[in-house]
């Protein structure tokens, strides 16, 4: 206990620069702290090193290292970015690049303008996290880090002494608050013209979610993500849990070990329509998407009309997979009307379908045994028959749904069929893929998410990673490609009435879901809305809705154009209107009294009693005597600082008549010194 008392004691004496740097070196640690899963494990050990060197030289009050230290470690940093990248240029590359060098300028600060340098750097490397994430914890975590920034800048311009940090605090809060008007009218007005309004990503940066390829065993690892996919809200009644299907990769072509999809941008715009016949009422919805870094809309089954997004143009493949000619690299928002009822594909057989009945020579022969013997049955003339066969095998068999099947190994049917009787919803779909087409019956395996989880807070369908799930479409005679989903048959719990396989939980959650289930439950559907809102107010706010807010404004057609015209207009008008206030309110008021007015509220603040009455010189004897008796609240550099502007104010007013420019002039002087003295009060 002594021991850290006498830490902290020692702390709390270090001289102001030492703790101004210690406070500098907390903030940049916290605008680090959220790029660490995205820089490389050796920038996050470096700048960490540094930033703990940084902070014992500080503590110990030790010379900085020399301009040697300081190359060696800037060429062992552009060869790690090269080794690590390939290049110094890009997103990650520059990130990495910056936070280095945030860190190794910490090394030589040594003058107010070094430490100009950190701060400036400091808020590019704030800006730098919303490359990875737009999240409302972000802009949360980056609001504190701004009022940190704000804090020790402030505090940096601050007089000399040991001013409270709380008082640069207020100043920083007040700045802040003053700023925030302004950033609303730019949020909504400033024109989000591509490609200035864009954020950079990398495509080539892989996320959690559906793979165009589908080894099996490896989609269970995705009900271990309880990340959201995307969220949805039905314009009227939503269709039931068992009916919701996202259709995501259509995987056709199987190598023995991998489900590989085919269909590409190069398979023709808009060829899926062909074939594509609905009937029934549709469902109208309004869908968030998550960014993926892939090329597909998971819309509902099924979808024959492109969504309207702004800069993702669309099409539909003969897979009845909806894709995009880029990849989706930000939050998107879009309506979209899907039919539950349709049909789609050729009603007759032909040769395109050869492809579907292909399977790898040697693998699975249990599996293809199986499919000779039911081959064998007259019945199996029918197509129908024979997935029925299949799925009554399923119900009755003794099969299992769970996450953990454990390895297979190459033949993958007849490990599931025959000897483990367990799997995931890959294992399933796979295994009756597989011995369709054993039974030479055009099958494919289908990926996507399934089912969903209603907010009632919000009234959004939540679609998690957790709900990834496969399932088999088969062709059949006069009908098409027909959706069967044997999962079903293993565990109807699965897309029936949302019994889902729940990953392990941490040690908080599984608390807190034992001492109360409902309060978890009501946490995360608060939290889930909170979120929605912010992508639905913020993170989508796009130039559609610049332009639906001018439309409400009285334009008819506007445009970005206009949206600048708006911008202008009303950044002339506050302008125009602060002016007229300040020419009004100096006409109005002696500017002398107005000054004194405002140093004797400042000082009543610091307990200096004053009044209407009292005089510059009085209440500079009053701070005098009380710098005498220790009761005053500062130090005494600063009590002769302010004693001095008071009499020099008394002086401007009741000295020997100066001439009017000559008096304007001193007293724009000591309006400045005012703000200098006062300001952190």
């Amino acid at each position: 206990m002594v021991t850290t008392t006498s830490h902290w004691a020692r702390l709390r004496n270090l001289p102001r620069d030492s703790r101004d740097t210690l406070l500098l070196l907390a903030v940049i640690a916290w605008l680090l702290l959220p790029l660490t899963p995205n820089v490389p494990l050796w920038c996050t050990a470096m700048a960490a090193a540094v930033l703990l060197w940084r902070g014992a030289l500080v503590v110990n009050a030790r010379a900085l290292p020399g301009k040697l230290w300081l190359a060696g470690l800037l060429l062992v940093t552009l060869a790690a970015t090269v080794f690590t990248y390939k290049t110094l240029l890009g997103r990650d590359a520059g990130v990495t690049m910056l936070v280095v060098l945030l860190t190794l300028k910490m090394l030589e600060l040594r003058a107010r303008r070094d430490a100009f340098v950190v701060f400036f750097l400091g808020f590019f490397c704030m800006l730098s996290n919303f490359f990875y994430s737009q999240s409302l914890l972000t802009a949360f975590s980056m609001l504190l880090g701004l009022m940190g920034l704000l804090t020790v800048l402030v505090n940096a311009h601050m007089p000399v002494g040991r001013p409270p940090l709380l008082d640069a605090a207020k100043t920083a809060g007040r700045m802040t608050l003053l700023g925030a008007p302004i950033m609303l009218v730019l949020f909504l007005l400033f024109p989000r013209v591509a490609p200035l309004w864009s954020m950079p990503s990398d495509t080539l940066t892989g996320r959690s979610g559906l793979s165009p390829t589908m080894r099996v065993g490896s989609m269970a690892k995705l009900a271990l993500d309880d990340s959201i996919a995307l969220r949805l809200k039905f314009e009227g009644p939503a269709p039931p849990q068992s009916a919701m299907y996202f259709r995501g990769p259509v995987l056709s072509t199987f190598d023995g070990e991998r489900w590989l999809t085919t269909s590409s941008m190069d398979d023709g715009q808009n060829s899926g329509i062909r074939t594509l016949a609905v009937s029934g009422e549709p469902v109208r919805y309004e869908m968030t998407m998550e960014p993926s870094s892939q090329p597909w809309l998971m819309l509902l089954e099924a979808s024959p009309a492109s969504p309207d997004i702004a800069g993702y143009a669309s099409a539909l493949h003969d897979d009845l997979q909806w894709l995009t000619l880029r990849p989706i690299g930000e939050l998107i928002r879009f309506k979209a009307t899907s039919y539950p009822a349709f049909e789609y594909g050729p009603k007759t057989r032909t040769t395109a379908l050869a492809e579907f009945v292909d399977l790898p020579p040697g693998l699975n022969p249990k599996t293809l045994a199986l499919a000779a013997q039911l081959r064998a049955d007259p019945r199996s003339i029918s197509t129908i028959w024979l997935v029925e066969e299949v799925m009554q095998r399923l119900r009755t068999g003794g099969y299992r749904y769970t996450l953990e099947p454990g390895a297979y190994g190459s033949d993958t049917a007849d490990e599931f069929f025959f000897d483990r009787k367990e799997g995931f919803c890959e294992h399933i779909a796979s295994s009756f893929v597989i011995l369709m087409r054993a039974m030479n019956v055009p099958a494919r395996v289908v990926t996507g998410y399934q089912g969903g989880e209603l907010n009632q807070i919000d009234g959004f369908w939540v679609v998690r990673q957790s709900d990834a799930h496969a399932w088999a479409e088969v062709w059949q005679q006069n009908q098409g490609w027909v959706r069967v989903d044997p999962t079903s048959a293993v565990s109807p719990g699965r897309t029936g009435t949302f019994a889902r396989l729940s990953a392990p939980q941490g040690a908080m959650a599984q608390t807190l879901s034992t001492l109360s289930p409902g309060m978890a439950q009501q946490l995360r559907a608060t939290w889930d809305a909170i979120n929605n809102g912010w992508n639905q107010w913020v993170l989508t706010y796009t130039q559609a809705k610049q332009l639906n807010l001018l439309r409400t404004l009285g334009f008819e057609s506007p445009s970005w154009e206009d949206l600048s015209f708006v911008l202008i207009t009303v950044v002339v008008l506050v302008s125009g209107v602060g002016a007229l206030w300040a020419l009004y309110d100096r006409a109005q008021h002696d500017p002398w009294m107005r000054l004194l007015h405002r140093a004797r509220q400042k000082l009543t603040t610091l307990g200096i009693a004053s009044s209407s009455a009292s005089s510059p010189r009085q209440l500079a004897a009053q701070i005098a005597s009380q710098t005498r008796h220790h009761t005053y609240p500062l130090n005494t550099e600063r009590a002769q600082a302010l004693q001095l502007w008071l009499l020099q104010l008394e002086a401007q007013r009741y000295a020997a008549p100066l001439e009017a420019h000559v008096s304007k002039i001193r007293l724009r002087a000591l309006q400045k010194q005012f703000a200098r003295l006062f300001r952190f009060s």
